[in-house]
């Protein structure tokens, strides 16, 4: 299948840029322009919301809630076509992108039905594929947010220890590398240690959406991840997209009931995020899918997180884990994609990897050698 050429984030989707010769600083997409977030604010035209449009990074705006995030939107809107703000628009191409938040923690979830129906499949043949609370709980795990990379970072090919032909433990380059296709929920308000957040009020905590690819080397994953879940298969590389999407700005749609309904902490009236999703490998397309595919969403994985007192800290980064549809070419991982290998190989090197998102912009990297 062809390329579906380049895929832009909706207007008003937050980031991080810096202009010709400039330091980095918070930005608005508008069309083909980014929007110095900062200059305006200096200028009088928005609301500066506690110079939080100064630091070099979103976290201080995510933080201070969403009424504040409206009014930036609303205050944007307005000035669409007002030349006042003309000194203020960069094209984006003549910008530099930046990581649009500094991450505070990394959680992954397991939140596509679809895919997780797969991998049982594939790697516990003639057994159930779907494990007892898979229905019952939002599946997760924590990553490490030091590895969280913008798009366009090439990926160096991960080492580590997987089992050989022989069935004994190896250590080198992985030989299985694979990609995730994901959501991530940027989390903008914080919540305090020991205070749960109910789900009817988690979106309240969620700055918006970005899209990610959670790299995997899938031999490491097989050979560590018992008892404890995934290491070093995992934590080597995760990028999302340059820009963060407002909920708001993406379409939802209903979704069947959840079947046994959630316990009382995680019912919810149920919904997806109605965004077309696809993967290209080297310039062809080779899958696509949506995101109301997800069986959990945001706000379920959010209030099961903090079920237990964990906090929330402004800038944690929540992937939805990879999201898979009923279709052969609706998966989003290459391990779903060629059945562990049988039909499609995994990564090679130089290989470059383009995730896209309706609204959301694109994920993008590049596959180096080991080192």
């Amino acid at each position: 299948m062809p390329s579906s050429g380049g895929v832009r984030p909706a207007d008003h989707s937050f980031g991080v840029f810096s202009p010709p010769g400039g330091a980095p600083r918070p930005g608005a997409v508008e069309g083909d322009a980014v929007l110095d977030l900062a200059g305006l604010a200096d200028a009088g035209l928005i609301d500066p919301a506690g110079g939080a449009f100064a630091a070099p990074v979103l976290n201080p705006f995510m933080a201070a809630g969403p009424a504040a995030w409206a009014a930036a939107r609303d205050a944007l809107g307005a000035l669409r076509g007002d030349p006042r703000a003309d000194a203020h628009r960069h094209p984006l191409g003549d910008v530099a992108l930046h990581l649009p938040f500094a991450v505070a923690d990394f959680a992954d979830f397991y939140a596509s039905e679809h895919h997780a129906t797969n991998l049982g499949r594939i790697l516990r043949p003639g057994d159930e594929p779907l494990l007892p609370n898979w229905r019952r709980l939002p599946v997760g795990y924590h990553g490490r947010a030091g590895t969280v990379v913008l798009s366009g970072t090439d990926v160096v090919r991960p080492c580590g220890q997987y089992l050989g032909e022989d069935g004994e433990p190896a250590f080198g380059p992985s030989r299985r590398l694979d990609i995730e296709l994901e959501l991530g929920f940027v989390v903008g308000v914080p919540s305090a240690r020991g205070e749960r957040v109910p789900v009817e009020r988690a979106l309240e905590h969620v700055f918006g959406v970005v899209l990610l690819n959670d790299w995997s080397a899938r031999d490491l994953q097989a050979w560590e991840y018992r008892p404890l879940g995934p290491f070093l298969g995992k934590s080597f590389a995760t990028s999302i997209s340059a820009w963060v999407t407002p909920l708001d700005a993406l379409r939802r749609t209903a979704r069947p009931p959840q079947e046994p309904a959630p316990l009382p902490y995680l019912a919810e009236a149920p919904w997806g995020l109605d965004v077309a999703l696809a993967v290209e490998l080297n310039g062809e397309r080779i899958a696509a899918t949506s995101a109301r595919e997800l069986y959990w969403s945001p706000a379920q994985m959010l209030a099961h997180l903090t079920a237990n007192g964990a906090s929330l800290r402004t800038g944690d980064l929540l992937g939805s884990g990879t999201i898979s549809g009923p279709g052969e070419g609706e998966r989003g991982s290459l391990i779903e994609l060629g059945w562990n290998g049988a039909t499609r190989p995994f990564l090679a090197d130089g290989d470059e990897v383009v995730l896209r998102g309706a609204g959301l912009g694109e994920v993008r990297g590049r596959i180096l050698p080991a080192r």
